[in-house]
């Protein structure tokens, strides 16, 4: 591995912060144009790409961009696979001064006319100039835009002229306001929200998540994380690349094929911090067979971040004993709390000791909104919830009330937060830009509680099911039923349907079975029912089971709660039984 040259600094908040993305590309190409900026692993092998030779291939893309016209706050969609066209297409676009936003590819799992309808929608209403993607996409996203007005350009990737010299646009200077680029929200019709961020947002992020995570010169950041996802762009692409630190990229489609050679990758290369979703902790856990780990080492690792899904205890327990014997560190297993309206993280648990979990009775939680400690001789059941720990530095937590009045230490509210990263606001929306900001605080719609000042996330406000009273979180019943046979793991939606009679809602669960003969159902039916009384006193009305292609997912791979509760809620009243 080459490592970086001894005069680089990376961003740090005991430094003077540069202005904006395109000097922190300046100095690094005097700095280091050498070093190791990537390692890029697909099925046929790896590419090794200095810094230098990352940015001149991005200086192609801004070349091309600029001959089609396109000029500084621009904004350009790159429909694109994870590979390399994508990331030299991002900082392409910023060497030019463009605004770049990285639509999710079209794969065998989304629906072809829903995909394009949602590119149709985002063009329209964001004002897009131009869309880079491959020369097989050309003719159908040209016929699904055929009616924009005005011509939309359609750059494709074979276009690019190489030999780019990043030099000839780095006399560029943005303001430090200025927008880099824009993440999006997911939805099960598409992209829903557009994320401005400003370059100083950006650059505040990375200093101050970096000094959370104590980011070191000799770290090594593996991912295969999706680049449409703030998890994925921020902490698995831009910090690595813009603090100087070698980068272990693979495609999410190559590692959910072959999830072991995220372990082999850390191995090999000497990783040290990784993001993962709570899911991949347990698909690794229990996916990976032996056979692909003869001779692992993870000692390397100083930290496995889990983040952008609920986390569960258990998840982190199964993960641990898996990998223990291999040389992960007890102490290796850290959570962050992040959303791409704050650029990427909000918290980081774990870097100055364990991990923390708070044992908490269930009734005061349920119906009381409060998190009460448990202690031995709890009858009414016990649960174990998941620190985020403390704010990053210059960013700032409270958990408010219904009238947005912060609540005290074990309340459960919304959590609101308020920082030097955050948003400008929404791309083209300013109506909703308005309403997420309250006296400078953004209202996340989470629902936690803070105790000796760590963040405790509960669930999201809109997915609470209220049952006579009773708060009951989606999350909580969907890992319930994904732990039965029979059913498969993370293929389940919880959702609350309000009965009139009783003048309160009914606990619903959807789940996606390996078998559909009627024994097999029974079973299942009763296990669920059985498992969700237990774990929350309240019966399930709907266990409703379905076969594969059934539920909905967004755009980023998540289950669509919303749109799978109105599906089934279709269903339903067409047989009669709403």
């Amino acid at each position: 591995m080459t490592a970086p040259s001894t005069t680089h600094v990376p961003i740090r908040l005991d430094h003077p912060l540069p202005e904006t993305l395109n000097a922190q590309i300046r100095y690094l190409l005097e700095t280091q144009p050498d070093a190791t900026a990537l390692y890029f692993i697909t099925p046929d092998g790896e590419q090794v790409i200095s810094t230098r030779a990352f940015f001149e291939h991005a200086a192609e893309v801004a070349h091309a961009l600029r001959q089609n016209g396109i000029q500084a706050g621009d904004l350009v969609v790159l429909v694109l696979e994870h590979s390399l066209d994508v990331l030299y297409s991002f900082w392409g676009a910023i060497l030019l001064g463009a605004v770049p936003s990285i639509f999710p590819f079209l794969t065998e799992k989304l629906d072809p006319d829903r995909y394009f309808e949602s590119l149709h929608a985002l063009v329209e209403r964001s004002g897009v100039r131009l869309i880079i993607t491959y020369p097989a996409l050309y003719h159908p996203l040209n016929s699904v835009l055929v009616d924009v007005e005005g011509m939309l350009p359609i750059l494709v990737t074979d276009a690019l002229t190489p030999g780019g010299d990043p030099d000839e646009f780095l006399t560029y200077t943005p303001t430090a306001e200025s927008t880099a680029f824009l993440q999006h929200s997911s939805g099960s019709t598409g992209l829903q929200k557009g994320v401005m961020l400003s370059h100083r947002a950006v650059l505040n992020q990375l200093a101050g998540y970096s000094a959370a995570i104590r980011l070191q010169a000799d770290d090594v950041i593996c991912s295969w994380l999706p680049l449409y996802h703030d998890m994925g762009l921020i902490a698995g692409f831009i910090m690595p690349l813009m603090q100087g630190i070698p980068l272990v990229l693979m495609s999410p489609f190559y590692w959910v094929r072959a999830p072991h050679i995220l372990l082999h990758a850390i191995q090999k290369y000497r990783g040290t911090l990784c993001w993962l979703p709570n899911f991949a902790y347990n698909l690794l856990a229990t996916r990976v067979r032996d056979v692909h780990l003869e001779n692992l080492d993870l000692s390397s690792m100083r930290a496995f971040i889990n983040c952008s899904e609920p986390v569960r205890a258990d998840s982190h327990q199964i993960f641990q004993e898996k990998y223990a014997a291999y040389g992960l560190a007890v102490d290796a297993l850290t959570v962050s709390y992040a959303m791409a309206e704050n650029t990427f993280a909000v918290t980081q648990s774990g870097m100055d000791g364990p991990q923390k979990y708070d044992r908490i009775q269930r009734r005061p939680f349920q119906e009381q909104n409060r998190a009460v400690p448990a202690n031995g001789s709890d009858a009414d059941g016990v649960l174990v919830m998941v620190s985020c720990g403390k704010p990053i530095p210059n960013c700032e937590v409270r958990v408010v009330d219904g009238d947005k009045k912060p609540l005290p230490e074990r309340h459960i509210g919304e959590i609101a937060l308020r920082s030097d990263s955050m948003l400008t606001g929404y791309y083209h929306q300013a109506e909703i830009s308005a309403q997420a900001l309250h006296e400078g605080w953004y209202l996340t719609g989470d629902l936690g509680y803070m105790a000796e000042g760590e963040v405790y996330v509960t669930g999201r406000k809109k997915d609470l099911i209220i049952v006579g009273g009773k708060n009951i979180y989606p999350q909580d019943i969907e890992a319930i039923v994904s732990q039965i046979d029979g059913v498969k793991d993370g293929r389940t939606v919880a959702f609350g349907v309000f009965n009139d009679k009783l003048g309160t809602e009914d606990i619903a669960v959807i789940a996606e079975i390996t078998q559909d003969d009627e024994e097999t159902q029974g079973r299942i039916q009763r296990e669920a029912r059985q498992r969700i009384v237990q774990a929350t006193d309240v019966n399930a009305r709907f266990v409703h089971l379905v076969g594969p292609k059934w539920l909905i997912k967004t755009s980023s791979g998540k289950i669509a709660r919303n749109a799978n509760r109105e599906k089934f809620l279709q269903e339903m009243a067409a047989e009669g039984l709403l």
